[in-house]
This record gives C-alpha cells, sequence and structure tokens, in this order.
C-alpha cells in the first residue's frame, strides 16, 4: 500500500483502488486530496486479467479481491481514520461497488467510479447506500456507459448495464485531445470539489474544499 499523509490534522482518508490494466493514478490527485486535508492511500487488489465481473463465473476471481479491500480498510482504521472515501477507476470500479454492495454499510462512507469498465454484455444491479459519483466522459471510452445508472434498485431497474441505488450522481466530464480519455484537469478537479461538499459534508460547505 502507497500512503501520502496530509499535513493538517485530520482523520478522513481517500483510498484509491488500482486493479491489474487499470490507468494509472490521475495526475495531480493525491495532492488535491492532501491540500484538503484527506490522507491519501492507493491499494492494489488481485484480479486476473480474464475475469468476467458481474458474471458467475467471475465471481470466483473476487475473494482475493475483496481480502485485499478488507485488509486496506483495516489498515486505514488501525491507522486513526474514522472517516474513509474510496475510489476506483476501470474494472477496479466495478470491483469496489461489488465489495460495498457485499460489505456496506461498514465498507466506506462513499464512492467514486471514475470510468468504470463492465463488460459488455452483463448487467449488475447493486443496492449501495452511501453516496455514489460516477465520473464519465464521452461513450466511446467506456463500452455500455450509455446504460450505466438509475436510481430504482434492484427490482426497477432496466436491463444491461451497472444499476446503483440510493443517491447516485453521474458526471460527465468533458475530455481533452482526439480519441483520448484525457480529461480537462480544471473541470476534473472542479467537480470533485463541489461533490464532496455538497454530498459529505451537510448543507455547510468544508471550507476546505
Amino acid at each position: 500500500m502507497f500512503r501520502r499523509r496530509s499535513a493538517q490534522p485530520s482523520r478522513r482518508a481517500l483510498l484509491h483502488v488500482q486493479a491489474p490494466g487499470d490507468p494509472a493514478v490521475p495526475p495531480g490527485l493525491p495532492a488535491w486530496y492532501t491540500e484538503r486535508a484527506f490522507h491519501f492511500y492507493v491499494a492494489g487488489i488481485r484480479l486476473p486479467g480474464q475475469a468476467r465481473l458481474g458474471s458467475r463465473p467471475g465471481a470466483r476471481y473476487l475473494a482475493a479481491a475483496f481480502a485485499d479491500l478488507d485488509a486496506a480498510r483495516a489498515h486505514l482504521l488501525a491507522d486513526g481514520m474514522a472517516s474513509v472515501i474510496v475510489t476506483a477507476r476501470g474494472r477496479g470500479a466495478i470491483v469496489a461497488a461489488l465489495w460495498h454492495d457485499r460489505r456496506q454499510p461498514a465498507a466506506a462512507d462513499a464512492l467514486i467510479l471514475d470510468r468504470p469498465a463492465l463488460a459488455p454484455g452483463v448487467s449488475l444491479r447493486l443496492d449501495i447506500g452511501c453516496p455514489v459519483l460516477v465520473l464519465t466522459d464521452s461513450d466511446t471510452c467506456v463500452p455500455a456507459i450509455s446504460r450505466l445508472l438509475t436510481g430504482r434498485g434492484r427490482r426497477g431497474a432496466p436491463d444491461g448495464g451497472l444499476h446503483l441505488s440510493g443517491h447516485v450522481t453521474r458526471l460527465r466530464l468533458p475530455s481533452v485531445g482526439s480519441g483520448t480519455c484525457d480529461r480537462d484537469q480544471t473541470a476534473y478537479f472542479g467537480e470533485l470539489g463541489r461533490w464532496l461538499g455538497a454530498y459529505m459534508y451537510g448543507s455547510v460547505r468544508d471550507q476546505l474544499l
């Protein structure tokens, strides 16, 4: 596990989950959080490349990944963290959502899923009670993103894609470059700050955000 501590006294943490083959940690993300009194952690998880997440054959691969996430959360609690936000990209975002669905309500205080990569033809219906932020850009970057979200829970969700219940915010952020998934960093961090201020810290905006 990689850890970068904030210089400010705090008991809140951002845990970034990294699965093999996922995009790297966004540039500037650790510094952005530590400047806002979050301790920033990165935890790798064991996930074979052939794991088809959300399908029954893929379920057997999740035990090791869930154990890695359990160990990472236990490490943060041992470090004295009282509030934990979990963020992940790509396949790691799907694992983080599945883990929280299995372990809630004690898993995390919020999830930030950045361009979650669900295999084509796979449908997940999860019942996640904490605030969830889903970040997407153009539909060509992540297959099936156009069918991504609903707030209707398990029974009322349409077929196909990833369906989350509870309080879900979807933000489609602008990309930069041609045919890439690069982000406009100003928009990216601006939206993160607005969401954290609005949904994680009550009616009074956290001044550090």
